[in-house]
């Protein structure tokens, strides 16, 4: 009687080498950089702006979530 394999079916498979692409590398590290740069030096950033058309369109549907126009 053969002896019962303790091995699971995946253990028996052969190994393929999983590789990363280049660009999972080098866009957090991009990232990271470009957000030490705007904490190194904050003076340099700006708010971002309502453009003037913009503004009264989120007013009107902001009054209509309320309930009211």
């Amino acid at each position: 009687m053969p002896a019962a394999s303790s091995r699971s079916p995946a253990a028996k498979a052969p190994r393929r080498r999983m590789r990363l692409p280049w660009w999972a590398l080098v866009l957090p590290v991009i990232s990271f950089a470009v957000l030490l740069t705007l904490v190194a030096s904050p003076a340099e950033a700006r708010a971002a702006s309502v453009p003037q058309g913009l503004g009264p369109l989120l007013e009107l549907l902001a009054a209509l979530v309320r309930g009211g126009a």
